[in-house]
């Protein structure tokens, strides 16, 4: 039949099941089709801890969030405008988040007595009346993709297990998707198992055909693809940017990229992803523990390589002394933060912004590093490369604070022109020749001989001819490296190694203000992964007829040397963070800036219009 196309520039839907229904898979492909039709898009996987909670109950819940629009967007979306529950359990771990009037497809198959009760539903709220405020579409997706797989060699289990690429066959022809890249990828993926790469394609086919078929849906949706800026693009999240930042840089300064890594969610995906580059002259190595993998990774730095560790709160915790050491011997290291939920274990899959602290103070003396920050999952891969520039030239420890939001994250990324990024094979050099004397007698090596400009010391590579030296945790004398505890030395050493991190401010991008009329008087100052929330809260109240100024640091130590300069412009300073107000702590210690915090701690991104309504508050209240 002939069905209606109406035109949408924007939707929000979100795939909801058990954590054995493949919803991050399902949401994952339509995303990839999205990307390819070229649509903007931003995606908010969510998914429970445990690694096979008990089926159908409401810490099993796992579901996948997807926002994709014909114009710039800037996050996952507030509320999603489709719900796609395939359990009960699904259905009300969200429902509370669905505004009234949109829509639901839900698996009846499987709103039975007893999973019914599991989750608490006295009555089926598919017949009950309690959706009436809802768009419902009852569908029997389970037998429906049962049905449709008779005629092929599976068992009746493995033609359940596709129900999730019918629910996927569905919602691409309500919303117009590609589906050749689907059929692609299930042609790769069982590859070596043929009757399942049949029964999941027979699954996809089967959902587009009922949309097409079925009158349950009137309607087809068309959302056009947005005007991005030219450019080769690729949909890409976090962590798999950031790893090809790291495999990006150490290409053009020239070195090997070592990653010493124990594997933590969330940040596993990147010792995934840079497993796959060995021809790029990359090693992984997948050690016994977390301090192991610091410490190979300051051993790589050591021998001249670019060393790298992954790891999340918990794993920091115990990398601390060597992250110190780093500081102490003044070697490049990196050390990726993929932010979770704390404290202790904490909740391990959600996210959260709350080491900042830790990532600035938390080893014992005074041991100052470079702390960068990602606003975007594709800005994770340009925070990496400016990871890379800034440890090399400066011969000192940085971390990367990003999050499992950005990290599992994704967005269309323009892949940049090798042109596009900076020359680093220059900004540094292994070690100086030795110095000689007037009367040509070689002087000894003096490994800790600063650059004037950078305050870096040589980086001098072992087994060098006449570069012989020894380091490690005691301090060290000025220039001669020899073990010192002298007391004026050591004052000495504690102001240098803090002056190298203060003057990296003069090599940083000053902070960008985005106040497009120059008349704000609020100015909504954010870091890390609020960027995209904070962003789409200023849009609405500038179309409100607010005035509101914008800011967002990537670099958290050093701060950018025009901070304070943009802090006494305004009135008043909003402060949101996922944690309870360390970068407010910060500003107020430092600038003695009243800033105003605003904080939650739930694991989930800010909401737009929740941030937005805040913004108003301070506003009105100027």
């Amino acid at each position: 039949m002939t069905k209606q196309v109406q035109q949408l520039d924007r939707v929000i839907i979100r795939f909801a099941g058990d954590s054995g229904d493949g919803m991050q898979l399902t949401g994952d492909r339509f995303t990839q089709e999205t990307a390819t039709y070229g649509n903007d898009l931003s995606t908010l996987p969510n998914f429970p801890a445990e690694i096979r909670a008990p089926a159908g109950t409401l810490p099993g819940v796992s579901s996948f969030q997807l926002h994709f629009a014909d114009h710039d967007i800037l996050t996952p979306g507030d509320a999603p405008d489709v719900l796609v529950a395939m359990n009960p359990a699904a259905l009300k771990a969200n429902i509370t988040d669905l505004p009234r009037g949109a829509d639901i497809i839900a698996n009846t198959d499987e709103f039975t007595k007893r999973n019914l009760a599991k989750v608490g539903y006295e009555s089926n709220p598919l017949e009950d009346g309690s959706l009436d405020s809802y768009q419902l579409h009852a569908i029997p997706i389970t037998s429906v993709t049962v049905k449709a797989l008779e005629g092929l060699d599976i068992s009746k289990k493995d033609a359940e297990r596709a129900k999730n690429m019918f629910s996927l066959g569905l919602l691409c022809w309500l919303y117009n998707r590609p589906a050749e890249g689907t059929i692609r990828f299930l042609e790769s993926k069982f590859a070596s198992k043929p009757d399942i790469m049949r029964a999941n394609i027979a699954a996809f086919q089967a959902g587009l055909n009922y949309g097409e078929t079925t009158e349950e849906f009137s309607v087809q949706y068309e959302i056009k693809p947005a005007a991005l800026p030219p450019g080769r693009y690729r949909n890409i999240t976090g962590n798999t940017a950031l790893a090809n930042g790291l495999v990006a840089a150490s290409q053009l300064a020239g070195l090997s990229l070592f990653l010493g890594s124990y594997p933590i969610t969330p940040a596993s995906d990147i010792l995934h992803e840079l497993s796959k580059h060995k021809r790029f002259g990359v090693r992984t190595f997948q050690a016994e523990d977390e301090i192991s993998g610091v410490g190979a990774a300051l051993g790589a730095s050591f021998g001249g390589a670019i060393g790298v560790t992954t790891t999340s709160g918990p794993g920091m915790c115990l990398k601390a002394e060597t992250i110190g050491l780093a500081a102490a011997v003044e070697l490049p290291l990196i050390i990726c933060d993929i932010q979770r939920a704390g404290p202790s274990t904490g909740m391990p899959t959600k996210t959260e912004q709350a080491d900042l602290l830790m990532a600035l103070y938390g080893r014992n003396g005074e041991s100052p590093v470079v702390v960068l920050a990602p606003a975007t999952p594709g800005d994770c891969f340009m925070i990496a490369f400016e990871a890379v520039r800034i440890a090399v030239k400066y011969r000192t420890p940085v971390i990367i604070l990003s999050d499992g939001y950005l990290a599992n994250g994704s967005e269309p990324w323009r892949i940049p022109d090798l042109t596009e990024l900076p020359d680093i094979r220059s900004e540094f050099a292994f070690a100086p020749p030795p110095i000689t004397s007037a009367n040509g007698t070689p002087e000894p090596f003096l490994p800790f001989l600063r650059d004037p400009k950078t305050l870096a010391r040589p980086w001098a590579i072992p087994g060098t001819p006449g570069l012989e030296h020894r380091i490690g945790g005691l301090e060290k004398a000025d220039g001669t490296g020899t073990i010192s505890y002298d007391p004026d030395n050591h004052d000495k050493m504690v102001r240098l190694r803090q002056a190298k991190i203060d003057g990296i401010a003069s090599d940083i991008t000053p902070l960008e203000v985005d106040d497009p009329n120059g008349d704000a008087r609020v100015l909504v100052l954010g870091w890390g992964s609020v960027f995209g929330s904070i962003g789409a809260a200023v849009r609405r109240v500038r179309l409100a007829g607010g005035s509101v100024a914008q800011a967002h640091l990537r670099h958290l130590s050093p701060f950018p040397a025009n901070l304070p300069d943009v802090l006494k412009r305004y009135d008043k300073v909003l402060v949101p963070e996922i944690n309870l107000g360390q970068l407010a702590l910060l500003l107020r210690g430092r600038y003695l800036v009243d800033v105003i915090s605003y904080n939650h701690v739930r694991g989930l991104p800010f909401r737009a219009a929740e941030l937005s309504g805040v913004i108003q508050d301070v506003i009105a209240n100027v």
